[in-house]
């Protein structure tokens, strides 16, 4: 790897830490927003997670800190318990306070992904959906150049020096307008040395190399994409709030079919029926690659940032903030859905949520969270590595 690719794979890193880190952000400055509209005292703002780095009392008695570890952000709270009961203290607030405060980080995702897709839906924004949403009569689909997605190994593609990410403009001096013309062109010059003319990084060259004679892996040896882009005028904040809302969709869909592939996975290793326990195995495998952490998010941000550039970008900025939105809205327990599902459940059959309790119910989870975000770790590791 030379200089310029370390310094591309640096710079791709920091954008996608940052881009996770802001939103992380957004999130919690909306909570420390609502909560000092409805009278609750806010001792701290920090960026990042302990330890400390640097921190700065703010003329509004906040204290703002800069942490080391660069995963998110927090905020935290005056009597942060519901059975404190001091003035300034979160649970002497009223039960509408304490819902507006625990969903107000929600609600900022959800209207950062707004603002993201009403952006793209002006400048272009990637279709990624067979249905995805269009304003009829305002919307506008550009097809962008062929890329090369994939190559394969010790390929035709490979030995003529191709990449992933290059735009190939012409193919034995035939125009190549769509994946499937390349896949033509390719086979009808199999086993013959061509000439590739293609754009990396805005720059035209020229390769040749011969072509497979057999339909092994492909003649070429690559896997070409298009990109469609969504361009709409007038109607793109109507195009950002739907699609804000078909993503949270599809989103929510995800979810349920995550954890239903979990709960049959489990249940039919109980079985004694062998078919039924490799159902369920394979049902846990599918599962698994379908669920990414912290590692797996940035694993494609990094290429996105690098390869695919800002409409790509920008897509999956928008789509990992809904994702922090509708998981904020999950009754997990730790977190701001969980903190509201148990604060009305105990509202619900009139019983005292004590501060032991609290921590008890909230301190599993939390465990529980982090449990999962480890194996979803070695998962998304492995993943990376193959």
């Amino acid at each position: 790897m030379d200089i310029f690719a370390i310094l591309n794979l640096v710079v791709s890193v920091v954008i996608g830490l940052f881009l996770l880190v802001l939103l992380v952000v957004l999130h919690e400055l909306g909570h420390a927003i609502v909560v000092r509209r409805n009278g609750v005292v806010v001792e701290e703002f920090g960026i990042g997670f302990p330890p400390r780095a640097w921190a700065k009392k703010l003329k509004n008695g906040v204290t703002f800190t800069l942490n080391w570890l660069p995963l998110g952000g927090f905020v935290k709270l005056q009597g942060e318990h519901d059975a404190a009961k001091k003035k300034g203290d979160y649970g002497a607030a009223s039960l509408w306070a304490k819902t507006k405060i625990l969903l107000a980080g929600v609600a900022v995702n959800w209207l950062t992904a707004v603002a993201i897709f009403t952006v793209l839906a002006v400048v272009g924004m990637p279709k990624i959906l067979e249905n995805q949403f269009m304003m009829p009569g305002d919307t506008q689909e550009v097809k962008k150049p062929v890329i090369l997605a994939a190559i394969g190994k010790d390929s035709p593609a490979q030995k003529a020096g191709l990449k992933t990410g290059d735009e190939v403009v012409r193919f034995n001096n035939h125009a190549v307008p769509t994946p499937q013309s390349l896949t033509k062109l390719a086979k009808e010059a199999k086993g013959q040395t061509v000439e590739i003319i293609y754009n990396r990084g805005g720059h035209e060259r020229s390769t040749r190399t011969m072509l497979r004679s057999e339909n092994q892996g492909g003649y070429l040896g690559v896997s070409p994409a298009q990109q469609t882009l969504l361009r709409s005028v007038w109607s793109a904040p109507i195009v950002g709030v739907a699609t804000t809302a078909q993503f949270t969709g599809e989103t929510f869909a995800g979810f349920g079919k995550l954890i239903g592939g979990v709960w049959n996975g489990v249940a039919s290793q109980f079985s004694t029926s062998k078919q039924v326990r490799e159902d369920g195995s394979k049902g846990l495998s599918q599962a698994s690659d379908q669920v990414a952490g912290p590692i797996g998010i940035l694993g494609v941000i990094f290429p996105a940032a690098r390869e695919a550039g800002f409409t790509s970008l920008m897509m999956l900025t928008g789509i990992i903030s809904l994702t922090l939105a509708v998981m904020n809205t999950l009754p997990i327990p730790s977190l701001d859905g969980g903190r509201l599902f148990v604060t009305l459940l105990f509202r619900l059959f009139r019983k005292p949520l004590t501060k032991e309790r609290e921590e008890k119910i909230h301190g599993i989870g939390f465990m529980v969270l982090i449990g999962l975000v480890m194996v979803v770790t070695v998962l998304d590791v492995g993943r990376l590595f193959k």
